[in-house]
Parts: C-alpha cells; structure tokens; sequence
C-alpha cells in the first residue's frame, strides 16, 4: 500500500511545495513571476479561499525570502577586501576540506593588520598547503596573500581569497555548543584516524565527515546508490536522540520532558554533523515531532516533513538550490510514499526496505539525471544488501567510539568494509540515463496493469542483460583525448581489447563515467606522467575501480601525495608498479609504447614527466605529459603523426621544439582556467607549422581512429 499524505498533512506538504516555488523565484529574480503565481493559486478552481490564501501568502512569503538571500549574497561577493600580503585573525566558519592537495576553509574576519585593528570584514576563502587541527568556530590567525577574487565555496560565499603561508589555531570555540560538538566530533574522529577506507567511510556514518575517504570511493557508493548513508538522515537522528535520553537519565523522564531535552541534543546533533543540508532537513523533522509532543499534539512524518521544508525555505531560501537539501527532501518524500508498497509480504524487514528504496530511486532520479546525468539501475538491491550493514555500522561504531569498547568499534569497521565492497562491486552495475530512465518509469506504468506485466518483465530483462553484457571492443586502434577539464586524460584501446590509459585528469568521478561509457572494464597499462593532481586525482578513482595490470610512473623523489598514494594503492591490488627509463617499450595488442624521457633527474615535476610515443598502422601518438623547455631541448625534435600539447597548451614550451615536433594534428587538452591556458602563441606557431589544432574545451572528447589512412 503507497502512502500519500490526507487532509492536515496534504495542506502542509502544499505549503512547502508553494514557500520552495517562490523561493525559486526569488532567488531568479523573478518578482513577476512570483506574484502572477501567486494570483493563480489564489483563484485556483476547487480550493478554499482560506487555503488558496494561505498557499498565495506562502509563496510570495517564499520569493520574499529567495530575493532577500540574493542581495545578501551578492553584497558579500562584492564587498571590498584589502589586496597585498596580510595578517588576520577570525573565525573559521566551517572545517578544513582537502582540495587539489591542499586545504581551503571561510573565515569570517575580526581585525587584520600589525598592531592588530579590528576588521569586520566579509567572507574570505582560505587556501593554505598545511592547516593545524582547527575546526568550526575555532578562532584562527591567518598569514598571506589576499586577492578580491570572490566567489562560492560549498554553496558559501565569499568576497576575497587567502593564499596562506602560515595558519594558527589560538584557542577553542568560545560558543559552549560548538565547544561541546567539535570534543565529540574529535572524539569519533580519533577513534577512527588511521586512514584506512572503512574507518573513513564508518565516519561518515557517524558524523557525516567523508574528508579521509578516496575519491574513487565516493563515486562507488554514488553510482551504487549507497550515497544517502553518509548524508546523515533521520535514522541517524533517531539513534542520537536514543542515546541522548539514555545518557539523560531521569532528566529525559516523562514525554515533554523528553520532548524538551531532545530538542536541545538536536542543536548538538546539528553541531556535531557539521549543519550539511540533509542533517538540517532531518533535525528540523524531528524538531517539528518535538515541538508537537511539548504541544501535546501528534504529528504524522508527512505533517513533520512539509512543515519542516516550508520553515527551512522561508529562513534560508538558498538551500532550494543546494543539491543535497533537493535529494534529502525528495528521498525522504519517496520513503514515506514507499514504505508500506510491499506491507504483506514476508520478511516484513526486507520487503519494507526494498519498498521505500524504489520509491526514494524513482523521487530522487529526476534530480539526479538533472546534476549527475546518469541514474543507478540496481540501486534497490544494493540498498536492500548494504542497509542491515550500515546499521550494524552506525549503531556499534558510535558505541564503540564514544565507550572506548575496541571490539565494538573493529566490528563497525569490518561492517563499513563491507559496504564499501558492495559499492565498489555495484558500482559497475548499469546506469541509466534520460531515455533510460523515461523507459523504465513507462515500463512501471504499463505494469499496473496485470495484463501487460509478463510482458513487461520480458523487455526489462532484455535491458538489464544487454547493459551487462561487455561492449565489443572498436574495429581499428583508437586513441580518445578525453574531456576531463582542467587536466590530461588520453584512452587508447585496440581491437584485441587492449587498453592504455595515459593520466586521469583532475575529476575522479568524470574519467571513470568516461571509461563505463566506453565499456572499459580492465586497464592493461596504465601511466601516471608525473605527480600533478590535473594528471593523478582520476587515475587514483580508476585504479580503484577498475583492475589494472601494470603501472608507470616518473619516480620523481618528491612525487607528492597523490602519487605515493596510487602506487600503494596499486601495489595493494597486485598491479606491477614500475619507473620505466627511456628505450623502454611494451605491446598492448596492436599498440606498440615506446618510452622517450625523462632521460635524467629534473627538478621540476614537469621536466620529470613520462614522454611516450604509442604506434600503430604505421601512425604515432605523442604524449610528453608537461614536459618544459629545459627537457624538451634535451630531447630534441619528437615527431609524431597527432600530439598531445604540454602543460594545456601553457607557454612554457620552447617555440622551436614545437616548430621541430609539429605533427598533422595537435590536441590541447584543457579546460576553464585562470592561468591563460592555451596560450595564444602556442596555437599560433602549431598551426604556422602546418599542424590542425583541436582543444577538449571547445570540441569535448577527442577520438582518433588509428587505421593507417
């Protein structure tokens, strides 16, 4: 039986629908827009004046909140910030976050100067290489380079950035709640800080902190489905606000007593996981049902939720827009629709769970082919497999941390283990894109009808075993310069099903969709040109994901995090991790390596970088990595037939080597940057010297077919 919200609960669910359409509006600065829909409400056939009324004033109430968030956030991008070196001291307003190997946090300003003048300035995003252990409404002195380059981090934003030299924890949280949330968080944290994958991913059961967790995981558990159990959600509420009546002892005595202690653990709760918009949509719930009980009025899930979304959107309109707010509420709208779809079949636990996680899939699909593109076909089955895991997990791990109980805690851990290999091996499952998903929810319609059911079952079986099935592998050599952004990625695959895989740009996510699409499922050689991020975040993800038989790299003595990274994680899976020298060469099927430089040491990581060229029919591919001036001179004219251009086209080539190793064909890999790249120069002495040149940013993914013509 599907559940839908009636009467009082309808009412509110429609509230929250208007509050969310006219926050929408007003954060597009549709006024118009907002008031004519709020005239047609009004007006609507069928309604009560009372509640057409009511429905109007929520949603000019909800364009009036969007547009007043709109001119807050626009002053604080715009807002003045002093240029130059600075010292300055404030409050971090969220934790530090690892970003391209290094690590960015806001703060808001309280002086700045020295001698130190107060200076209450806007938001400035942080960036410093090193960050002591500093957490949410800590005050910090900050050391560095400001520049008024505004803009958005997670959803925040800021007027000015800061290239710290030097970050300095001075003291705790003067706030007794943050105080007490950041010693529990540290306490979890601490419990769980020896970087192994399921220690990361039992943390973010816990506190939703998924910082220690790779890459290449986090697009597993998205592409199996299994995202939503490290967004915090209600369940991990319900089993805080347990252990927090529990630990109250007889101050949690009686139901309003209760209801007035829980209310206050959720303003911790809400500390603890760090305010992400899923932990503020499940709190607010949970406050509505709180709130109700010292009212001594009842109140439903679907009552709880609709009130809860209209106060959220009304306070804060910004979080329409946020995608993780758009999945919670979708997600939990889908649970409550689901959960009683399957209620007489047996094992109730399981056919429950199955019943609520294809009605969350079909809510959250339309969001997520709208952001991600793609949809998880067997996302319920993973669900229905990891979701006793994840309880097990969350409910032994937070005892087991918070109690010191070692053996509690290791068990947590061997769960989480345990979802994380069911995410990575549904990971590989087929998704779905628009046609795909329109498909299935049209198979879903036709089969209400009993008639038509066998053959539905018929065609859904057909699609599920064609999107299983292996792709064939292409009819001649094809290399494909892949699209990764700001970064290199070059595919080479041959009709014996060989496959080279050439850097991995700076997007986990983005080079290992690009390699399902193309039906990649083994790597036979893989080669990281040297230790960058643009060239190693993707490749960290694949190795992950794929299995990968050999493993090049530059071993440059400073190879970075990254890079030690992936060849640990490479030598833990058995792949054959090697420093290839210059005369090296390999065959993969019809693709024939030859390994061209580095031919010494460098100092530079760029100079250091792994030059291949790959031959085929009698045709060549150059890939140089980021090779400069100093290596390209050492190694002198490098002819080919297609090159991938050093460092996205930037001009720290020599003008002449590239005249000298001018191929028919010049791919630049590259995309949005503030750096100038490709450079103008560079383009124009490739194509003075007869080569056609193509860019990623311009064309998207660049495929050559390799026939010998």
């Amino acid at each position: 039986m599907i559940s839908l919200p009636v009467g009082p609960a309808r009412l509110t669910v429609a509230g929250a629908a208007a509050a969310w359409l006219g926050a929408v509006a007003g954060l597009a600065g549709q006024h118009v827009a907002a008031a004519a829909g709020a005239v047609v409400v009004a007006v609507a056939l069928g309604l009560r004046r009372s509640w057409a009324v009511g429905l109007a004033g929520l949603l000019l109430a909800g364009a009036v909140s969007g547009m007043l968030t709109a001119a807050r956030e626009d002053a604080a991008l715009e807002a003045p910030v002093p240029d130059g070196r600075q010292r300055l001291g404030g409050r971090m307003l969220d934790d530090p976050r690892p970003f391209r190997g290094a690590h960015r946090f806001v703060l808001a300003p309280a002086w700045l100067g020295s001698p130190e003048r107060p200076w209450a300035g806007p938001a400035l995003l942080v960036e410093a290489a090193a960050v002591p252990d500093v957490a949410a409404g800590e005050p910090v002195v900050v050391q560095g380079a400001v520049s008024d380059r505004g803009g958005r981090w997670r959803g925040r934003p800021f007027a000015g950035r800061v290239h710290a030299r030097v970050v300095e924890r001075v003291g705790g949280a003067a706030d007794p709640l943050f105080a007490t949330g950041n010693a529990v968080r540290r306490r979890v944290q601490g419990g769980l800080a020896d970087g192994d994958s399921a220690a990361a991913l039992l943390a973010g059961f816990l506190i939703g902190d998924v910082s220690g967790l790779g890459e290449g995981d986090v697009d597993a558990l998205r592409r199996a489905g299994l995202s939503h159990f490290v967004a915090v959600s209600g369940s991990n509420v319900a089993l805080f606000l347990a252990a927090w009546w529990l630990a109250a002892g007889p101050l949690a005595f009686g139901p309003r007593r209760r209801a007035a202690f829980g209310l206050a653990g959720l303003a911790l709760f809400v500390v603890v996981t760090r305010w992400e918009p899923s932990v503020v949509r499940a709190a607010a719930m949970a406050a509505v049902v709180l709130g109700g009980r010292l009212a001594g009025v009842a109140v439903d899930a679907w009552t709880a939720l609709g009130a809860a979304v209209a106060v959220l959107v009304l306070v804060s309109a910004g979080l329409v827009r946020d995608v993780g707010f758009q999945l919670s509420v979708a997600a939990t709208a889908g649970v409550l629709t689901g959960a009683g779809m399957f209620g007489a079949r047996r094992p109730r636990w399981a056919w429950a769970t199955l019943g609520a996680t294809l009605a969350a899939q079909a809510a959250v699909a339309p969001v997520v082919l709208w952001h991600f593109g793609t949809v998880p076909l067997l996302a319920p089955l993973a669900n229905v497999v990891a979701g006793p895991l994840v309880a097990v997990a969350t409910v032994a791990g937070g005892v087991g941390v918070l109690t010191g109980l070692l053996p509690l805690t290791a068990a947590a851990r061997v769960a989480a283990g345990a979802v994380l290999t069911v995410a990575r091996v549904a990971a590989a499952w087929p998704q779905l894109g628009v046609v795909g998903a329109g498909a299935l929810g049209a198979a879903g319609v036709l089969a209400t009808r009993r008639s038509l059911r066998p053959l539905v079952a018929v065609g859904a079986g057909v699609v599920v075993v064609a999107a299983v099935l292996p792709r064939a592998p292409p009819a001649d050599p094809v290399v494909t310069f892949l699209d990764v952004g700001q970064g290199d990625a070059a595919l080479l695959r041959e009709p014996g099903g060989g496959v080279i895989l050439v850097d991995g740009g700076p997007d986990a996510s983005r080079l290992v969709d690009a390699l399902r699409r193309r039906g990649v499922r083994r790597i036979d050689l893989m080669v990281a040109s040297h230790g960058h991020a643009d060239h190693v975040t993707g490749l960290l993800a694949a190795m992950r994901a794929l299995r990968v038989g050999t493993l090049w790299h530059p071993g440059h003595p400073e190879p970075g995090e990254l890079l030690e990274e992936l060849t640990q994680v490479a030598a833990a899976q058995g792949t054959l991790v090697q420093v290839p020298a210059p005369g090296w060469s390999a065959r993969v099927g019809e693709l024939h390596v030859e390994v061209l430089g580095p031919v010494r040491r460098y100092a530079s990581p760029n100079d250091q970088s792994v030059v291949l060229r790959v031959t085929a029919r009698d045709r060549s591919v150059l890939l140089p990595g980021d090779i400069e001036m100093v290596a390209q001179r050492e190694l002198g004219p490098l002819p080919a037939d297609v090159m991938k251009v050093p460092h996205q086209g930037a001009a720290t080539s020599g003008l002449d080597w590239l005249r000298s190793s001018a191929p028919r064909l010049a791919v630049i890999s590259v995309g949005q940057n503030p750096f100038g790249h490709p450079s103008e120069m560079v383009i124009a002495e490739l194509e003075a010297a007869g080569a056609t040149v193509l860019r990623t940013d311009e064309e998207g993914d660049v495929e050559l077919m390799i026939d010998g013509r």
